[in-house]
């Protein structure tokens, strides 16, 4: 007889049921420590323990960041293959995969709406499309928020994950910095804020050009931010880099940050922010 089965007082426990927790946990990179997945969604994709900010995708940002009722705009833009780009794979090929798994065009999401009673104009990039590269759709779209914040003189917001400039587009995607850069000093001139939100990553091209020319520039705790990586820089310069070396918290303390905001406060900081601005 088995040691969980008794039939006497009709009591039978012999058929069970297995329950599968595969999927319901991940583990934190950070501390380490198993995470119910949906604690972890309730915490905004942060740690419970020790505060890592786990990445996100676009349109979780944007639903984080804006008031129900938002527009997401701008979705039409497709990327084509100038150069006819092979390494590993055809470019083309890496496209068609990324648009499949992220069910995006490119690696951009622009949305309207209202952060509290303030309208904005958001853009989102989103790092599981090919990292997050810019290429000419990325900058094209970069460059119709722009567009609709000086037309309706709303604030804009971008939040930048990116590992750079898409090396498949050659030429065409680096001068995406200057054309979205250019913009920029077009909407200063005209008093309208821009709010650069940096996130883990947010290196090359990017950082090089849009992420660090906002009005105000804060970026998540943690993220690692630069030019080049920390590891390519060490080996260049065959030395040992500082501790926390282009993580958020040291770009605050050496000045290149105006602040390090957790994601739980950031829509709460941005509208505070706001109010700052007479446009």
């Amino acid at each position: 007889m088995a040691w969980f089965k008794r039939t006497e007082n009709d009591i039978d426990t012999g058929v069970y049921k297995t329950v599968r927790t595969e999927g319901l946990w991940t583990k934190c990179p950070g501390c380490g420590q198993a995470i119910f997945k949906a604690e972890l969604d309730e915490n905004l994709q942060v740690c419970p323990k020790c505060q890592r900010h786990f990445r996100i995708d676009a349109r979780a940002r944007i639903a984080n960041l804006l008031e129900p009722g938002y527009s997401l705009v701008d979705l039409e833009l497709v990327s084509t293959d100038p150069l006819h780009f092979t390494d590993l794979k055809p470019y083309a090929k890496r496209l068609k995969a990324a648009q499949a798994a992220s069910g995006l065009n490119d690696a951009i999401v622009n949305a309207t709406g209202s952060i509290g009673t303030q309208p904005v104009v958001l853009s989102v990039m989103e790092y599981s499309f090919i990292g997050g590269s810019m290429g000419c759709v990325v900058g094209e779209t970069i460059a119709r928020a722009v567009d609709r914040s000086l037309a309706a003189r709303h604030p804009l917001i971008i939040v930048s994950s990116s590992g750079g400039a898409r090396m498949m587009e050659g030429i065409a995607s680096l001068m995406q910095l200057a054309k979205i850069s250019a913009a920029l000093a077009e909407l200063a001139a005209h008093k309208i804020p821009y709010i650069s939100v940096l996130t883990d990553p947010t290196t090359g091209g990017v950082t090089a050009s849009f992420a660090m020319l906002g009005d105000l520039n804060i970026a998540e705790p943690g993220a690692l931010i630069g030019f080049a990586g920390p590891r390519v820089i060490e080996q260049t310069i065959r030395q040992k880099l500082p501790e926390g070396f282009q993580r958020s918290e040291f770009l605050l303390e050496h000045g290149f940050l105006d602040a390090v905001v957790h994601r739980r406060d950031l829509k709460s900081y941005i509208s505070r922010a706001l109010s700052w601005f007479n446009y």
